[in-house]
Parts: structure tokens; C-alpha cells; sequence
């Protein structure tokens, strides 16, 4: 079972009754999955503050979005020594005053976020440089990872006939998910509960045990996309990393 909570490119939450082992796994086959990201940069002129190794840690960490013909290298004909099937070019050439951005980088691919800022120059200050950038897997290197992708157990709360509307529960919720409905506390939306228990400490503070929070036996399952590739993509592209390991798997014990 699996329950569609929201959903946009960037973010998408459910429920499911998955256990917590195949979640675990599905979390970590996210890090299987493609991503293009700059492997490799040749500086020609750097005038900026920055030191060449940090300008190019800098660049790799840029979301990068691209034809998706690109191949991996080495499943390329080229045997991974580079060619265009398996790598695109980037450039950034400017000269300051001025801010150098993701955006100025010129070529084959696109930045995801155009204004995260790589460095300052100032007056006369040159920055010139090719960088080359490949798919890779999150598993390597976090430059390659395409989001976060993160699990927590369903919230089961449940209010008796103990509360007395005294509201304090509702004050110390940090999410501010609890009400008054019908003469007692209510929760408004369980999704957002995060089992910090502060309602129920609350409660007991005023001489109450009226709240009581479990862990359900569902799960609330989250990613978050950097941008790349939209959020239920990273969902259904790990599943299919997952059954293709699977299957090898299989084929080698037989």
C-alpha cells in the first residue's frame, strides 16, 4: 500500500506499509541512479580569492540537467577514456567586477539553479576554465546524488476522555497540528507528527496522562529532489535499480 500525502518536482511524501527494511533499501538504491555532475575542471586563468581545487569543488557541486542520451562511461564505445556521447563541456569565461554564478556556465548543460554563486571577482580579476562533466553514482561521490530520500514511522495518537481543554498540549507542539474539537484536543493533521512527544509531557505536567503517542505500523516516506530529475522519478528509478540488482543477484545463484 502506498498513499500519495503531496507531491510536486521537488518533494514528495507518502504512507506505506512497506517494512522498514525495503524502505532502508529503496533509500539507498536512490544513490544507484545516474547523475550528471562535473568530474573534471582545467583552470587556465583564476585571479578570484578562491584556490583552484575549492573553484572546482564548488562547480562539481552544482545540480547539472542535460540531454539524457548522455551514456555512463563505461557502458560508452569509448571504453570511458571520454568522448561526447559520454561527457559534455563547460565553460565559464569572465572578467570583474562581478559575481560568477551557475548560470554563466556555458555549454552542452544547464545548470538546475541559475544564482548559486561560485565566486567574486573584483576589478581586472579573470576567471577562465573548462570543465567536463559525466554521469556518476551517489555512492562514489554526493555530487552525484539526485536528492534526499528519508523514512519515519506513521504518528498513532490517541486522546481519552482526560482532557480537560486546558490547551497545553496545543501550546507545546512545535508543528502545531493539535485543536480543541468536540470538548478535547484533537489532532489536526497526523502526517506532520514527528514523535517528539511534546503534547504528552505537556499533559503530564498538568496532572494529566490524556495523550498518548505510538509508533504506527506504517511508514511516512519522503524525498526531496535537488532538481535533476523530478522527485517521483528518484522513487521509481530506485525501485528499478533495486529489481535489476535483484535479478543479477538471482542469475548468480542459479
Amino acid at each position: 500500500m502506498i498513499k500519495i500525502i503531496s507531491k510536486n518536482k521537488e518533494k514528495i511524501s507518502m504512507v506505506t506499509d512497506m517494512s522498514e527494511s525495503l524502505a532502508n533499501a529503496i533509500r539507498r538504491f536512490t544513490l544507484e541512479i545516474p547523475i550528471l555532475a562535473i568530474d573534471e575542471v582545467e583552470v587556465y586563468k583564476n585571479d578570484s580569492a578562491l584556490y583552484d581545487e575549492v573553484l572546482a569543488h564548488r562547480l562539481g557541486l552544482v545540480p547539472l540537467v542535460a540531454d539524457k542520451t548522455i551514456k555512463e562511461r563505461d557502458k560508452c564505445n569509448c571504453a570511458g577514456k571520454g568522448c561526447g556521447k559520454c561527457s559534455v563541456n563547460l565553460k565559464i569565461q569572465m572578467k570583474g567586477p562581478a559575481t560568477v554564478y551557475s548560470k554563466d556556465l556555458k555549454g552542452g548543460a544547464e545548470a538546475v539553479y541559475e544564482g548559486i554563486p561560485i565566486t567574486l571577482l573584483n576589478e581586472d580579476q579573470e576567471v577562465e576554465l573548462v570543465a567536463t562533466a559525466r554521469l556518476g553514482k551517489g555512492i562514489d561521490h554526493s555530487k552525484y546524488s539526485p536528492g534526499l530520500s528519508y523514512y519515519r514511522n506513521l504518528a498513532k495518537v490517541e486522546i481519552d476522555n482526560q482532557c480537560d481543554e486546558c490547551k497545553k498540549c496545543i501550546e507545546a507542539c512545535p508543528q502545531k497540528i493539535l485543536g480543541i474539537e468536540k470538548g478535547k484536543a484533537k489532532i489536526k493533521d497526523v502526517y506532520k507528527c514527528d514523535l517528539c512527544e511534546a503534547c504528552v509531557e505537556a499533559c503530564k505536567k498538568s496532572n494529566r496522562n490524556a495523550i498518548k503517542v505510538e509508533k504506527a505500523p506504517e511508514l511516512m516516506f519522503f524525498i526531496e529532489s535537488w532538481g535533476q530529475i523530478k522527485a517521483e522519478e528518484i522513487f521509481t528509478r530506485a525501485i528499478d535499480q533495486l529489481n535489476d540488482t535483484l535479478k543479477e543477484l538471482s542469475k548468480s545463484l542459479k
